[in-house]
């Protein structure tokens, strides 16, 4: 994929996204809302970052056995069940995303929503990316 990251300078500056990406490539994958399920389909980490780390790891791999990686990501959309907790951790899970994902921020959202489909879940991460 060949992707350019536009982030216009008459809007804020943007911190672990891009206000924009225009995707060039041939195939579209849509990845499934990942949570931190192992496995044996339980959630592990008691505290958001260490299920945002597993969720991002469990998006990542659905995203490499398509042939893809992290620079292909157009757009990620995280799910919270609390936003003032995923603000408080922002720095940590900046620093988690570094490491699993880089720096090619893909477009971002995230949303604050009641609850999870499985009730331990505290955070759930779907999106999609462009393959060359």
């Amino acid at each position: 994929m060949t992707a350019e990251r536009v982030n216009p300078p008459d809007l804020s500056p943007p911190a672990g996204f891009s206000h924009a990406v225009v995707a060039a490539g041939s195939r579209l994958v849509f990845l499934a809302g990942q949570t931190a399920l192992d496995t044996d389909g339980k959630v592990v980490g008691d505290t958001l970052p260490e299920q945002f780390a597993r969720a991002l790891t469990n998006l990542l791999a659905a995203l490499r056995a398509v042939g893809g990686t992290p620079a292909d990501l157009a757009r990620v959309t995280v799910y919270a069940t609390d936003v003032a907790a995923y603000r408080t951790h922002a720095r940590e899970l900046g620093r988690i995303w570094r490491e699993l994902a880089g720096r090619d921020y893909p477009a971002m959202a995230v949303v604050e929503v009641v609850r999870l489909w499985d009730e331990r879940a505290v955070v759930e991460l779907d999106g999609f990316a462009v393959l060359p």
